[in-house]
């Protein structure tokens, strides 16, 4: 991976393995996360800032740009290689494809898309950011470390700052269950404070077998437990991928690989259990297209990304699911959020 400076602007030092070795502010300013904000006002970031980095699938060089965004405009994504710079929300019912990754879009124009959006989304949720312009160049964001460290590298070098308006939480206010097969589901329940999350997962592979993990998310604890987790695969799936031209710009630097009982990354894995870590990753990541940090309890065992977009839709379905606290949000939500805005 590699990532580049611009404009002369000011540089950061990636400490660990994966991080990028320089970034900067595009107004050359240096930043530092703001500290002692009020939890109830929404984020943006302080400054912009650039990188470059390997898109998974296609392995082209993309260029990334993170800026800020004024208040009520939450997350969207920006396509500058498309005439004209299209852009569109990271919500739920813009989630057009869950197979390989995450992907966002325009629901009704196939070319208007950006793949693995979750690492990224993880990492905004962790570090609190409400509103933010993602512009790259190309269908896919940089795999960059295959997990979310770099991204929050990212975030903490361009700064975050407080604006004045009131931030909004989804509440959940009774369990909302999806189903998949062999035993799949993923659920969300009322909770007293925050987002908590556990999850079970089963393989037949030995190197990975059954795994449980559970964290109350905050930013501390999320850089500290999940941030450096990988993304993992079965090497006989990285066979049939390349074989149809994916997984181009994957590497043992940015996957563990397993292969039976074996994990192939000569390093091994960076921590116990790193794989259920780096599946409630996923979800801190896809539980934030619904357009706010939520207030709930998440459960999931043996879920992905398809049954984490599908409970979404299922607590949108309903307005008694959920609700806003405080009230009075002004921001564009999908047609459900706004239903229950008005009733």
């Amino acid at each position: 991976m590699q990532v580049t400076p611009t404009h002369g602007g000011s540089t950061a030092k990636g400490v660990e393995a994966g991080q990028p070795e320089t970034v900067s502010a595009l107004d050359g300013t240096p930043s530092r996360p703001e500290r002692g904000s009020s939890k109830n006002l929404q984020t943006t970031l302080a400054n912009p800032i650039h990188c470059q980095g390997i898109a998974l699938h296609s392995g082209v060089t993309v260029d990334l740009v993170l800026s800020p965004a004024p208040a009520d405009t939450g997350v969207r994504f920006q396509r500058s290689d498309i005439e004209g710079s299209p852009s569109f929300p990271a919500l739920y019912d813009h989630i057009v494809d869950t197979r390989l990754s995450t992907v966002v879009g325009c629901p009704t124009d196939p070319s208007l898309r950006v793949a693995t959006i979750e690492h990224l989304m993880a990492a905004l949720n962790a570090c609190e950011i409400d509103n933010i312009l993602v512009t790259v160049s190309g269908p896919e964001l940089p795999v960059l470390d295959g997990a979310s460290d770099a991204f929050a590298f990212l975030i903490r070098c361009a700064g975050r700052k407080t604006l004045d308006k009131p931030r909004q939480v989804i509440e959940i206010l009774r369990n909302v269950r999806v189903e998949g097969e062999n035993g799949a589901f993923a659920e969300l329940r009322p909770a007293q404070r925050g987002l908590s999350l556990a999850i079970s997962l089963s393989f037949p592979a030995q190197a990975i077998g059954n795994q449980r993990y559970a964290i109350q998310l905050d930013e501390r604890r999320f850089m500290e437990e999940l941030a450096f987790c990988r993304t993992f695969v079965n090497r006989k799936d990285i066979e049939y991928l390349q074989s149809i031209g994916l997984a181009r710009g994957g590497s043992l630097d940015t996957a563990v690989v397993v292969d039976g009982e074996n994990i192939l990354n000569p390093a091994g894995l960076k921590i116990e259990r790193e794989f259920a870590r780096h599946k409630l990753l996923d979800a801190i990541g896809d539980l934030y297209c619904a357009g706010h940090r939520m207030q709930a309890g998440f459960i999931g065992h043996k879920s992905g990304h398809a049954l984490n977009n599908r409970l979404l839709r299922a607590v949108f379905s309903d307005a008694a699911n959920w609700r806003f606290v405080p009230t009075g949000s002004s921001r564009a939500v999908p047609k459900a959020l706004r239903a229950r805005v008005a009733a």
